[in-house]
């Protein structure tokens, strides 16, 4: 019995040298370091602990608290799937966290880890001070977190933070815990790395998305799509032309566009408004019939011709040789203006090159009387009978008889 009872405390022993360096090994292997931040999936929930996969590195354990709510109910099941970052190893077990702070007070020592490692601390910005805000972070300990490291963009509204319990990470932290700053930017800028990878994976050129508009500039709109901001240069905002891009949106607008250009390795992407819009050039053979008249607005004047808006994005050219009126001008503005409105004359219609020809009406209108008018005489003297004939072949007539 003896022998039997120093065999299985041998086991015992053994087995739990073997996890301690299994662990060891693992928190030292440099696969898995302390905050080295992981996706595990949940395998089982306790009273007190949740139990993760967390792959090849085996199975690690997290503070139920830390996954449950302000009321104390847990918010995820078994097979979910969270962001965690590894702490250590105590007893043979691989601990981890989502967030120091997140239950219960954490020690200074517990702060300076998360400075080394970069695990998230939870926060609650207590009031502002100059130059950004005090932030209370582990229960009790004091930080301070600028201005500018509250938010991705600067904050017009920095009072609507106070109160807030928010996710931060230490920054800097000096004065063996005295001295603490912390970021709430840097948790967001991380999500956004996150999600930008998500986005190459789905986000491609003619895809429809769905953003805000974050801000204006005189040469277009950046619109925002969460992770990213694209721009939506003027000249994509309207099938017309648009020459302030404040006359078609605002700040805060929810607008659909279409992905035009991506340029990952640059972190660009072109957007477009119009695409998501009717072709009013599909409409122009029904509108503007060959031969009708139409009123549009001169737009532009080039040393070839006039340029008429006859619609949202149809324009017209008024070539030079139509606007004299048989008369050769020197150039379009001594005839037009810009912004001068004109009745014009549809002449021609290309839809492949998207272009319509254009004449003045009132000198079509001319001509068209005078060509008629000649028509009209042709036709009449090639029915007329014999007679004297023009006065040109009775002068050719008399001059022959004169020399007879």
């Amino acid at each position: 019995m003896t022998d039997e009872k120093i065999v299985t405390d041998d086991e015992s022993t053994n087995e739990e040298s073997f996890a301690e360096l299994f662990a060891a090994s693992q928190a030292n292997s440099g696969k898995l370091k302390p905050g080295a931040k992981v996706q595990a999936r949940v395998l089982q929930v306790s009273n007190d602990w949740v139990f993760l996969d967390i792959g090849q590195k085996g199975e690690g354990v997290l503070d139920r608290r830390e996954l449950t709510d302000p009321e104390g109910n847990l918010t995820v099941a078994t097979g979910d799937t969270i962001t965690a970052w590894f702490v250590g190893s105590s007893k043979g077990e691989l601990r981890f966290s989502t967030k120091v702070g997140g239950a219960g007070a954490a020690a200074q020592g517990q702060l300076e880890d998360a400075w080394r490692s970069g695990i998230p601390v939870e926060g609650v910005v207590e009031k502002e001070v100059k130059g950004g805000f005090e932030v209370k972070v582990g229960g009790s300990v004091r930080a301070f977190c600028p201005f500018s490291q509250i938010s991705l963009r600067r904050a017009d509204n920095t009072a609507a933070f106070v109160g807030k319990h928010l996710p931060f990470r230490v920054i800097e932290y000096g004065e063996r815990g005295r001295n603490i700053i912390v970021s709430h930017r840097a948790m967001l800028e991380e999500e956004q790395r996150q999600e930008r990878e998500k986005l190459k994976e789905t986000l491609t050129v003619g895809t429809v998305v769905e953003g805000t508009v974050s801000s204006l500039r005189d040469f277009g709109a950046f619109i925002s799509i969460g992770a990213m901001d694209g721009l939506l240069p003027v000249s994509e905002a309207a099938w017309g032309k648009v020459r302030d891009i404040r006359q078609v949106l605002s700040v805060g607008d929810q607008v659909k566009v279409v992905v035009k250009q991506i340029d990952w390795e640059k972190e660009r992407i072109t957007f477009s408004l119009k695409d998501t819009l009717a072709d009013p050039w599909e409409s122009v053979p029904r509108k503007f019939a060959v031969g009708t008249s139409v009123t549009g607005t001169v737009v532009r004047l080039a040393p070839f011709g006039a340029f008429v808006a006859l619609g949202d994005g149809i324009d017209g050219l008024l070539h030079i040789s139509r606007l004299g009126g048989g008369k050769k001008i020197a150039h379009p503005k001594d005839v037009l203006k810009e912004g001068e409105t004109v009745e014009v004359l549809v002449e021609g219609i290309d839809l492949d090159n998207r272009k319509i020809s254009l004449a003045l009406a009132d000198f079509a209108r001319a001509a068209a009387e005078a060509d008629a008018d000649l028509q009209a005489f042709r036709q009449k003297s090639a029915t007329s009978p014999p007679g004297m004939g023009t006065l040109g072949e009775l002068l050719k007539a008399k001059i022959s008889g004169t020399k007879e």
